[in-house]
């Protein structure tokens, strides 16, 4: 007969497996975060580097209709930066329930350990009881036996 840790090896490997994934999804949304927050790191330097051009283009003098070109591209540029970080933050939520999942699914996976080494205490101690009882049992039928 099976005792109750070694019954719930099954549980206990589920969990395991299901910590894992958690574990694996979140690797790969910190991933795709890091790939988010890269881009948006990217088109901020060339914000940055488009807006020294102004200044150097600016002091040899520019037309208008390179200034018109000029802010309309700064514009869209404005705009993609604002997407890229609705898309990062996006990401970044993403990450965080990621996070929380694991943290549960790890929780549960300690928990069950714990109850499983608990029960394997439990056990030990009824064996060792088991065992002094035999023990003190021939030790009684020894005794007997020399009187």
């Amino acid at each position: 007969m099976k005792g109750r840790a070694e019954r719930l090896g099954p549980v206990v490997e589920m969990s395991e497996r299901d910590e894992r994934d958690a574990a694996q999804r979140l690797g790969q949304c910190q991933q795709q975060l890091a790939q988010a927050e890269f881009k948006l790191g990217e088109l901020q330097r060339y914000r940055e580097d488009y807006q020294q051009r102004l200044v150097v283009n600016g002091s040899r003098g520019v037309t208008g209709q390179w200034l018109i070109g000029y802010q309309r591209f700064l514009s869209q540029l404005e705009e993609a930066i604002g997407q890229q970080e609705r898309n990062a933050q996006w990401h970044r939520d993403v990450v965080a329930k990621a996070r929380t999942q694991w943290q549960e699914r790890y929780a549960r996976l300690e928990g069950l350990r714990k109850l499983v080494e608990r029960y394997r205490q439990e056990q030990r101690l009824v064996e060792d009881k088991r065992e002094q009882k035999q023990m003190d049992e021939y030790a009684q039928r020894a005794r007997s036996t020399y009187i």
